[in-house]
């Protein structure tokens, strides 16, 4: 993680950047606007170059059955072709795009996501609640000098609510609740209600929704509470507005609302930014009943949020400090991996895609990345049950939170653990990437010649595709007196063989003394 780097955000102190930096980009996909951040590191410093926000209020399209509805599908897809112009000329490993709660609860059926990543040009991240707030919580404490104390962070989005507690930048207690800005403000704030009855139902729903959680983050503490994001901003914008100051209390929290109700509309109240009438009443809402819930005094608002987490996050990545190695390192200590056994496969499958990855056009490193990370993890599941442990370990895979990586990354590692033995599934096989599919069939090469987790006997073995077969078909040669010495693994492939040819997979073993 990326400790010693801070962001200047244009507060009148003008820094040159290095021309030959490279630009990194971070876009968010939220549920109430898109946000797109450039930034360059100089000299130590991340210095944002570029801002760009549309109030796209995804989260309103939601209908029945995870579906977009037309208006506001076509109104984020031309968003985003205003997006891909500036984000065209940057480098696809120095970007990442996210989506969070509203593409989060698309079905498999919306095209939207595809559709948005033909006009950007790059895959989109649907990343869990709890990897939001991770990333959150990264790009608020990267904004704040102090970092010895325990804090508070709380993110009010469109449609989801995230709470952290940590010190340093070391997340505790992470939560994201179903409830936002814009869910709460359709949900009770609709045209003709009464004010102060929808003020009334709409915190009592955010107090309940955050009841469960209460005495969990009431028992951790803190020393310092810290607001990010649209809400929290906006608070303060409309404090200042009314001569309340900028440390949002629950005392400045009911005058705004007194004052709402007062008006009788959100739309002449001071300060407020026109985009925000349309949430900011959900989004109070909530924000009261978190002051309510947690005790608060006060609490700062940052400028800072999930755009500069993911920004710090790929620094992370780049400078070799990726979370998802901790995150794949934890996961082997707590389920008990024999790791020495675990290197030996992984060593032997990243062998396999350097030999055959440029032929099979997934030269990449992030193939390389995921193939490692499943040979580290492919007994995860052993701490279940030894019968069907490829099983057990897809299915942990697919539903824990693993700090750093997206839905498609864990869902591609599951696939990956869950074909390294046995049947394959025939789903992936159908409706994978074949990509995901040929790494599939490297780790499961891998994992049969150290079958007898030993030291002693690592094969020498080359991979290759066949020539003028199939686009999954592969030809391994292996050290004849290898082969002699061991029977067992002689067997092992013959039977991978006669399976892999059920499936339409064509796999040839031949010998060689020279190897």
């Amino acid at each position: 993680m990326v400790t010693s780097l801070s962001f200047s955000n244009g507060d009148g102190t003008k820094i040159k950047t290095q021309n030959d930096a490279p630009q990194l980009a971070a876009l968010d996909l939220g549920s109430n606007s898109f946000h797109l951040l450039i930034a360059q590191e100089n000299q130590g410093r991340v210095v944002v170059v570029d801002k760009y926000k549309e109030m796209v209020r995804l989260g309103e399209g939601l209908i029945n059955g995870g579906r977009l509805n037309g208006e506001i599908k076509d109104r984020a897809l031309l968003c985003l072709t205003r997006i891909a112009q500036r984000i065209r000329p940057i480098a696809s490993e120095n970007l990442r795009i996210v989506g969070t709660n509203t593409l989060r609860q698309l079905s498999s059926n919306s095209a939207f996501v595809t559709q948005a990543e033909e006009i950007l040009g790059h895959p989109i991240e649907i990343i869990s609640g709890r990897e939001e707030a991770r990333l959150i919580y990264l790009g608020v404490c990267q904004d704040l000098g102090d970092n010895t104390v325990q804090r508070l962070v709380i993110d009010i989005g469109g449609g989801s609510t995230e709470l952290i507690v940590g010190h340093s930048f070391s997340p505790s207690t992470l939560e994201s609740l179903h409830m936002g800005c814009v869910s709460m403000s359709r949900k009770h704030f609709k045209p003709k209600e009464k004010l102060s009855l929808a003020f009334r139902n709409a915190i009592d729903d955010a107090l309940i929704e955050l009841e469960p959680v209460a005495q969990l983050y009431l028992a951790s503490g803190w020393d310092q509470v810290i607001g990010a994001s649209g809400t929290i901003n906006s608070v303060v914008s409309v404090q200042k507005a009314l001569g309340l100051g900028i440390q949002i209390s629950l005392v400045t929290l009911t005058h705004i609302q007194k004052a709402i109700i007062d008006l009788g509309t959100i739309k002449e109240l001071p300060g407020l930014p026109e985009e925000r009438r349309a949430v900011f009443a959900g989004g109070i809402s909530i924000l009261i009943a978190i002051f309510k819930t947690f005790n608060l005094e006060s609490m700062e608002a940052s400028q800072s949020a999930l755009r500069e987490g993911v920004i710090y996050d790929l620094l992370g990545r780049k400078q070799n400090s990726d979370v998802r190695n901790q995150t794949v390192e934890d996961l082997a200590t707590r389920f008990g991996i024999d790791q020495r056994h675990a290197s030996r496969v992984e060593r032997t499958a990243t062998l396999f895609f350097d030999q055959v990855s440029s032929s099979w056009n997934i030269s990449q490193e992030a193939p390389r990345r995921l193939i490692a990370w499943a040979a580290k993890l492919h007994e995860i599941g052993m701490d279940v049950s030894h019968n069907a442990y490829h099983k057990h370990g897809a299915y942990l895979l697919s539903h824990m939170d693993l700090p750093g990586f997206s839905r498609t990354e864990q869902s591609q590692l599951a696939s990956l653990v869950g074909m390294h033995r046995r049947k394959i599934d025939a789903f992936v096989l159908e409706n994978g990437p074949s990509w995901v599919v040929k790494l599939g069939l490297l780790l499961r090469l891998a994992v049969l010649l150290h079958r007898h987790r030993s030291d002693a006997a690592e094969p020498k073995v080359l991979v290759t595709r066949s020539i003028g077969g199939g686009p999954m078909d592969l030809e391994l040669c292996i050290n004849n007196v290898y082969m002699d010495e061991h029977p067992l693994t002689t067997l092992d492939l013959q039977n991978e063989v006669a399976h892999l040819k059920i499936i339409g997979i064509s796999l040839c073993i031949t010998t060689d003394a020279q190897i």
